[in-house]
Order: structure tokens, then sequence, then C-alpha cells
């Protein structure tokens, strides 16, 4: 051939194709959802890589989320936070009090669409209102490694509650734990006080409800919950559920399966809404730990409680703090205990001489159960110097008499004689024993002094403890002579 030089393939125009027009916010998640995809289309590593490869590779990872949170914020118009920056790589992610707002939420929401890392997101008193809160649900909707979520005190209102509903109704999250409280009182100030006196104080006192929900948002939450069986642990308090939202809740508590744990303490049950709460009580069989604490039950609300202790065989802890129950509806409580195998702690701030002596009674049947008080309405200060003795001083003076140690005191408890006890068993134990007789409040005492785990006493701290209070006495003799 006279022209060796090769022919170029001829090319044909191509049409110019123009990009699909995006919102900012749709951009930022396909961009997110993009950095996730390359991850996974890399080639596999060979088997001699290095611990320095793998260390770069992960940076890589790092640095990319870094990049798109900052993108994120430029296009929101907000400074980014620092502490969101250096943290993203951690499984607990506190973000309280940061003022983020909408904007500064969104942000951190498109950053987490594609984060592996964070388990635990707090974000109360952010002021999200219901665009902040649209954000994160849609998140959540992507990211199935946030498992605990608190948006406590961020004005979320009715439209918020709308938002939380739908999302609720969905099942499609691995959230399991979720905060909607409204702003913390100072409840070590209230608690200062006693009885109806506190209660009635608590109706006039402006609280602020930081979520600002009320009986419709309720009606909204409890219809999704009552469908829901991921959420194991809730909390509503500090908002304004009266006792129509009462209803909806005892209406959601007969329908669920899921939750474990609720709140809803600091809210505004009285009677209809306590018995609603209780009738929903009676046909429930998951929930285990239930906070009643700052409301108006008054003596039909604990009447109704005691009928659901006598059926109820799933809850494990209950605190009715403060609900202006007085002496006669603490009996109508104790009577339900008397049939109650399953609860193990029962707080209530104030009871009776009276109850206590059916409490006796009712803890040698259920020795497990724990009723947790910080007063006993008239009592004498002579009983009341005997009912807080130092159960270590008595049992002391038992080992003393009997020529024993205090470890071999504790050691006669156990059917083995091991150093070690389930607090279940060892309260049942310290209970029927007549060695050295204990009441209610001392068994408390000691449970705490041995105990080395949540669930285990360990008799091995009484010689410390023993010596502990020992010193004490020493020095008290001392400062006083």
């Amino acid at each position: 051939m006279d022209n060796d030089e090769p022919l170029e393939p001829e090319t044909k125009d191509e049409p110019e194709t123009k990009p699909t027009s995006q919102n900012s916010d749709e951009t930022l998640y396909c961009e997110a959802e993009a950095s996730v995809a390359v991850e996974k289309e890399k080639p596999a590593q060979e088997s001699s890589e290095t611990d320095l490869e793998i260390e770069d590779t992960e940076k890589f990872f790092t640095t990319r989320q870094n990049e798109l949170y900052l993108e994120a914020c430029r296009l929101m118009s907000v400074v980014p936070v620092s502490y969101f920056l250096r943290n993203m790589e951690e499984s607990y992610m506190n973000l309280n009090h940061h003022g983020l707002g909408p904007n500064g939420t969104k942000a951190i929401a498109i950053a987490l669409v594609s984060n592996t890392s964070v388990v635990t997101l707090e974000l109360a008193d952010n002021g999200l209102m219901e665009e902040g809160i649209l954000s994160l649900l849609e998140m959540l909707q992507e990211n199935y490694y946030l498992q605990e979520l608190n948006v406590s005190d961020n004005d979320l209102g009715f439209k918020g509650a709308k938002i939380i509903s739908e999302f609720l109704q969905r099942n499609t999250s691995s959230l399991w734990n979720l905060q909607l409280s409204g702003e913390e009182p100072d409840r070590a100030r209230i608690q200062e006080g006693k009885g109806a006196l506190v209660w009635k104080a608590l109706q006039t006192t402006p609280f602020t409800a930081g979520n600002n929900f009320r009986d419709e948002s309720a009606e909204l939450l409890c219809q999704a919950l009552a469908a829901n069986y991921q959420i194991k642990t809730l909390d509503l308090s500090h908002n304004q559920f009266s006792d129509k939202g009462g209803e909806y809740m005892g209406q959601m508590l007969a329908l669920n399966v899921g939750l474990q744990s609720l709140d809803l303490s600091w809210n505004h049950f009285y009677i209809r809404g306590a018995v609603a709460l209780c009738n929903g009580l009676r046909a429930n069989g998951t929930l285990q730990k239930l906070d009643l604490s700052m409301n108006g039950f008054g003596n039909e609300g604990a009447t109704a409680l005691g009928e659901v202790l006598r059926l109820n065989s799933s809850l494990v802890y209950l605190d009715i703090s403060i609900n202006d129950i007085s002496n006669e509806g603490i009996s109508k409580i104790s009577k339900g205990l008397e049939f109650n195998e399953s609860l193990k702690v029962l707080k209530n701030v104030l009871v009776s001489e009276q109850f206590l002596k059916i409490l006796d009674g009712v803890c040698a049947i259920h020795p497990q159960l724990d009723v947790v008080y910080k007063a006993v309405q008239g009592l004498s200060a002579k009983k009341t110097v005997l009912l807080w003795a130092n159960p270590m001083k008595l049992i002391q003076s038992y080992a003393d008499q009997h020529k024993i140690t205090v470890l071999d005191f504790f050691k006669s408890l156990s059917p083995d004689g091991k150093m070690t006890m389930p607090v279940g068993n060892f309260r049942k134990a310290i209970i029927l024993q007549d060695k050295v007789p204990l009441n209610l409040y001392q068994v408390r005492e000691l449970v705490k002094k041995l105990s080395d785990k949540p669930d285990t006493v360990n008799f091995r701290a009484s010689a410390s403890t023993m010596c502990s209070w020992l010193w004490g006495q020493v020095l008290g003799t001392w400062c006083h002579s």
C-alpha cells in the first residue's frame, strides 16, 4: 500500500446530554451513596497486604467522610462542628447543646448516611424542629448502624410527632432506643419536699416542655407504636400528655409487643389517664421497666396499679414516686404485690409504717422484691434510729458474740459456701435467716456495699466494708473526745 499510516476510525458526533438537575440535598445523598459503592467495588487485597496499607485505606475512608461533611456544611451555609469531625470513627457521638438548628442537623445527617461507626447519637437541645428530624429519619432509612438516638428538648411539636410516627410505622431501621423527652427540671430540688404538697406544687411549676408534645402528638405516636416491634426503649418524659394522652398510651400498651422500657414521668396523668394506662398494662406481656413518677395518679390510680401488679408477670421495675398516693393507695399496691412474682424494684419516695409491716410479709413470700423509699410517714425518732441502724454493725455484733468472723456469717448464707452469690438469692437468704434480723432498708444497704457486679454480691467485700465502718467509728470517737 502506498499509504502505510493506519486509518483512524470514524467517529460520530454524539448528542450532548444535560445532567439531571438535582437539589443540593439530593446531590449530597447521592455522593454519600456513591462513596460507599466505590469502597465495595474495590478488588480484594492480597493476603500479603501490610498493616500500613490497611491503615491508609481506613484513613482514606475517614478523609472522604470529612470532605463530605464539610461540603454539606458549605451548601447548608453552616459552620462545621469540630467535635463531629474529630469523632466520626467513634461509636458514641454527643452533640447535645450545640445549637445546630435544622440546617446544621441536615449536614450531620448527610455525613452519617455512609457512616458505619456511630451507634449512639445525642442531639438534645439543638432546635431541630420538624426539618431537622426529617433529615435524621431519612438518614436512618439508609444507615443500619445507628441504634440509639436522643432528640429530646428540640421543639418538634405536632409536625415532628407526625414525621416520627410515619417513620416508626415502617419498622425499617436498626433504631431500638429513642429519647423524646422534654426539658429536665431540678429533680433533686423538688424531691426535697414530701407527698401531696410536692405533687400540688408540680402542677403549678412552669417547666418548659422541650418537644411540645401534647395529646394530639401522643395519638400519632401511639398509633405507630402499636404496630412497631423494633423500639425497645422509649423516653417520653417531661411532655404535656394529659388524661387523653394516657388513654392513647393504654391502648398502645395493650397492642405493643416490642417495648421493654418506657419513661412517662413528668407528664399530667391523673385518675382517668392512670386507669387507662393500667388497663393497657393488663394485656401487655413485654414491658419490663416503667417510670410513672411525677404524675397525679392518686389513690384511685394506685388501686388500678395494685390490680395490675396482681396480674402482670413482666414488669421488673416500677417507679411511682410523687403521685399523690396516700396510705390508702399504698395499701392497695401492697395487696397486689402479694401475688406478683416478677417485680424486683418498686420506687416510692414516701411510705407509711403500716405499709412497711405489710411489706415485711410480702418480702417473706417474694424476697426478690426491693422497695426503694426515702422517708417513712409518721415514724417516731426512736424508731427511725432503729430503721437506719448500720447493718454491718449488727452483723459484727452477732459475729463477736458467736466468735466467728463476718465473712463466716456471709458464707453461711450460701448453700455451697462460695464467696459470690446472685443478688436475688442473697436477698432471699438474708431476709429468711433469723440470726441477725434486718429490715428491707438494711438489706438494700448490704446489697449496695457487697455488690461488685449489677447482679452479684461478693462476700470478700465484707472485710473492706467492715474496716471502713470501724475506721469511721474510731474517727468519730476522736472527733468527739
